[in-house]
């Protein structure tokens, strides 16, 4: 079985390219999906979470809010790290549960996406790393067009995170989507054959 990293900048088009992946076959493994099940009502990760900040982190309908804990730990490294011990191990657990799974059903290729895959140097816990990449303008601008997110907020985000030279260095195989969405369509048909003859080697 072949285990992928997939990771890419905000507004590289990451999400779109782990869909493709899916629909052709692999079983994606997402990070941040995963961060979010963890810490669902009703989970010993929610309760945890509650403890150590408080009810103030809780929403309406007893879900995370997320925006008031982001406050909290954003700020402070001490309470991210705390933040991080609670979500961290639950999230390898849950992953490591999936790729269990996807063994016992003989998939061929895993897909992880990793979106802080590079800035938390993860590269090597996969057999390949692939990058979606795409101009930092042309990112820019597909966030405030898909999100309304201000442009300047997108290119600070950008800044956040590993730069596009760093991620590329990284990178086994890049994904170019620079294009159009029928264009990365057939770029990522393209990866899929070359993951697929790998995962066969």
């Amino acid at each position: 079985m072949l285990k992928v990293g997939l990771t890419g900048g905000i507004g590289s088009g990451k999400s779109a390219v782990s869909a493709e992946l899916s629909s052709c076959g692999a079983v994606v493994i997402d990070a941040d999906a995963l961060a979010r099940e963890v810490v669902e009502p009703g989970t010993p990760g929610l309760s945890e979470v509650v403890a150590e900040f408080g009810e103030r982190v809780l929403a309406e309908d007893g879900g995370l809010d997320r925006a008031a804990l982001g406050e909290i730990v954003f700020a402070d490294q001490e309470r991210l790290a705390k933040l991080n011990a609670i979500v961290h191990p639950r999230v390898g657990e849950r992953s490591g549960q999936l790729m269990e799974e996807a063994l016992a059903a003989g998939t061929e290729v895993v897909v992880y996406d990793v979106p802080l895959l590079v800035e938390n140097d993860l590269g090597s816990l996969y057999d390949l790393v692939v990058v979606v990449d795409a101009p930092d303008e042309v990112r820019v601008e597909r966030v405030f067009g898909d999100r309304g997110m201000p442009r300047e907020q997108v290119r600070a985000r950008i800044r956040a995170q590993a730069d596009r030279d760093t991620r590329l260095a990284a990178a086994d195989l890049v994904v170019d989507n620079s294009g159009s969405r029928d264009e990365l369509r057939a770029r990522v048909a393209e990866l899929w054959r070359e993951l697929s003859t790998r995962a066969q080697e």
